[in-house]
């Protein structure tokens, strides 16, 4: 609703015909659109069809009153956030706290005074008004957010911004995985900017959906690689399940990206990933105006090492992501691996299928 008057809509509520007509009449003057109903099942039937901005009510009406009206509308996600000012001959302190109890957000009692209920009217709207304009904002955070992570994940930040949208980081129990296009350094050396950027744009879009899809968090695309992890900001008891569900679904996906371009070039690419388990410090890293968030410390560079060993069609994961999941995969061990930056050689698993 804008804040001029003549784009608001009011629903008048009221049994005594004479007190309709006066509001209506009165309103329409000021430039209010104005709507009338006689009783309590007539309302709601309006507002179902299309919501008003604000409802002037009745509460003594025959058969459903303004209490039950008002506790119903309030009670609906769709309707609650409606303005609903309670116009009644009952007078008593107890009749306007039952009158709050249901949801009310302003009384008046009759006989009222014609200046004073434009002026309550005037400023529900404006709140009103301002409450909606939050509401464009929030949605349009969250679109933005679900660009870089899965709504279930959006929502929990939205749920508490002040633990997820500021500097600094938690120590969390996390899976990690790199996914890599094998062979597509050179496939860009051979090919113009824009055919390459093409192909990745379409390539990243059916790839990043899976992620979403098993509430994976996005971290960064990195040239032709993309990181994700699982276990933050939420987690869940199968984070490495799901993390590994994804690297499966990625695989086939990439082949299916593959066969629908039909081009000899890209039967050469192939995806390699690697997947670690471990504890890492998540958070937003960066300053006030531009933070990223992330995860840090050795469980990421650990998956980043295993993505490298890996080959086309390969999903190599450590043997702490292995062990969570150890009676629902099938693996392959592989020789111990040394990676590099570490001393140290660590059990290495190619991860071959999963079961539900």
């Amino acid at each position: 609703m804008s804040e001029k008057m003549g784009q608001a809509r009011i629903l008048v509520v009221d049994d005594d015909f004479r007190n309709m007509e006066l509001l209506h009449t009165y309103l329409g003057s000021i430039g209010y659109e104005v709507v009338t109903a006689s009783n309590g099942l007539q309302a709601l039937e309006i507002v179902a069809a299309q919501p008003p901005d604000l409802i002037l009510l009745d509460v003594m009406m025959p058969g459903l009153d303004g209490l039950e009206v008002c506790a119903r509308l309030k009670a609906k996600e769709e309707t609650r956030l409606i303005p609903i000012v309670m116009v009644t001959a009952l007078r008593e302190t107890k009749d306007k706290i039952k009158a709050m109890e249901v949801g009310a957000d302003d009384f008046l009692s009759k006989p009222f005074n014609i200046y004073e209920l434009a002026t309550r009217v005037k400023s529900l709207l404006r709140i009103k008004s301002l409450y909606d304009e939050l509401e464009q904002k929030n949605a349009l955070l969250y679109n933005v957010l679900n660009r870089y992570m899965s709504a279930e994940v959006s929502a929990q930040i939205l749920r508490d911004p002040d633990r997820y949208l500021k500097l600094g980081g938690e120590t969390r129990q996390v899976t990690v995985l790199f996914v890599d296009i094998k062979g597509f350094t050179q496939f860009a050396e051979q090919h113009s900017p824009t055919r390459v950027v093409e192909l990745l744009n379409t390539c990243f879009s059916e790839l990043t959906k899976i992620i979403f899809k098993w509430q994976g968090t996005f971290d960064n695309f990195l040239g032709d690689a993309i990181m994700a992890f699982y276990g933050a900001p939420v987690s869940y008891e199968d984070d490495e399940w799901r993390a590994l569900k994804t690297a499966l679904e990625l695989r086939e996906a990439f082949r299916a990206w593959q066969e629908k371009w039909q081009t000899e070039d890209l039967a050469s690419l192939g995806l390699s990933m690697g997947l670690h388990t471990g504890e890492a410090i998540v958070g937003n890293v960066g300053s006030e105006l531009v933070m990223h968030y992330t995860v840090i410390g050795d469980t990421p560079n650990v998956a980043k090492r295993l993505q490298e060993l890996a080959d086309k069609g390969q999903i190599l994961i450590s043997a702490t992501t292995y062990q969570a999941v150890a009676d629902r995969a099938t693996v392959q061990e592989l020789e111990p691996q040394v990676l590099r930056g570490r001393q140290e050689p660590i059990r290495v698993y190619e991860l071959k299928g999963l079961t539900d």
